[in-house]
């Protein structure tokens, strides 16, 4: 199929492996963003084939696992109340919370639907008028354009019984918490292309310039992401530090304006908690004012809920690329898809999830 079948040519694959090893001279430890690419790189072996000096470690570009776990108990609470249609993409539903996941929720008889749209939430609405639909806006960038949409659509039409619980992050101000940790080891980024074709990149030079490290916009395929990794390992041997893009056949420097000018039209940049790491300064979006009526937490007044993570997970430090999966005790032990501990393990991004599925819960 042609754009997929040709970003997995066996012999591309081969070539930029053996190209790798001819350039890197010295260790370098390289985090991907994205949670899609740390499953395509587990998938694949894409590690298996670097030089031992490429280190990848695995970032906190997946949204769910980011999700704070005072956002899931509210979640959970909302889509129990009577009256509620709680709508949501799929892997949210077995993301855990302090007592329970929206699944129990369901099972126990709460009106919780899988949707494919934002939009498909506001069609409930419409149809619905005598109950409340919440759609649990959670994702980076990404998502970003379609949740307001749906907020802006719901708001011209009068829908009242339309809101959305909010949960967006964005990936800079994560790559400069990790950058600006004591512990940090990451020398260079492979960013999240899908993040890119919406916001483009001129957020990123400011980032590379002040902490010097290559940042390769990257795509999703094999041939991608050995192709960004050859980019940014090329700049780190040639003691460069500027912002490439691997992935020119999705990904425009300027971004997608008439999405960015959704975004800005009904968000406004706040403080986010990220699940596992803590609070990241300008680092999520949430509704402004004049969008308030929309605000679930504020329509459900739950918003002053906090919890306490589980001591005993530690997909924070996965998150912040310090570990690896196996690197915890209760991986694949106390810790799986059916019982998870942490979002890490359902996610369909999660790191922990990848190792499960792909790498027989070994490394």
């Amino acid at each position: 199929m042609k754009y997929i079948d040709e970003y997995r040519d066996p012999e591309g694959v081969r070539k930029y492996a053996a190209a790798l090893k001819g350039i890197t001279t010295r260790p370098w430890t390289l985090m991907e963003v994205c949670g899609g690419q740390t499953h395509a790189i587990v998938k694949f072996g894409i590690d298996q084939l670097l030089p031992e000096q490429i280190n990848l470690v695995h970032g906190p570009g997946c949204p769910v696992c980011v999700t704070p776990l005072e956002i899931i108990n509210k979640a959970v609470e909302i889509a129990a109340r009577p009256g509620v249609i709680f709508c949501s993409f799929g892997d949210m539903l077995r993301v855990p919370g302090t007592e329970r996941d929206l699944f129990s929720v369901k099972a126990a008889g709460g009106d919780v639907r899988i949707v494919y749209s934002p939009t498909d939430a506001v069609n409930l609405a419409r149809k619905h008028p005598d109950r409340e639909v919440v759609f649990f806006a959670v994702g980076f960038e990404t998502t970003a354009p379609a949740n307001a949409m749906a907020v802006y659509q719901a708001a011209r039409e009068g829908l009242t019984n339309f809101s959305i619980l909010v949960s967006h992050v964005m990936v800079p101000p994560a790559m400069e918490a990790v950058l600006s940790s004591p512990d940090n080891r990451v020398q260079g980024f492979l960013a999240a292309g899908h993040v890119c074709t919406v916001m483009g990149f001129d957020e990123y030079p400011p980032i590379a310039e002040r902490y010097h490290v290559p940042i390769v916009v990257t795509g999703f395929e094999p041939l991608d992401i050995l192709q960004g990794v050859y980019m940014c390992v090329k700049q780190l041997e040639e003691g460069r530090a500027e912002v490439e893009n691997q992935y020119a056949r999705s990904v425009r420097r300027e971004g997608n304006p008439p999405a960015m000018e959704m975004i800005e039209r009904v968000f406004t940049v706040i403080h986010r908690k990220w699940r596992g790491i803590g609070e990241i300064p300008d680092s999520g979006l949430g509704l402004k004012p004049e969008y308030t009526a929309y605000d679930a937490e504020q329509k459900f007044d739950v918003a002053g809920a906090t919890a306490e993570e589980s001591t005993e997970c530690i997909s924070g430090l996965i998150l912040q690329g310090l570990k690896k999966p196996p690197d915890c005790p209760a991986f694949g032990i106390r810790c799986t898809p059916e019982k998870p501990l942490g979002a890490t393990m359902v996610s369909s991004e999660g790191a922990c999830a990848a190792y499960y599925r792909y790498r027989n819960r070994h490394g």
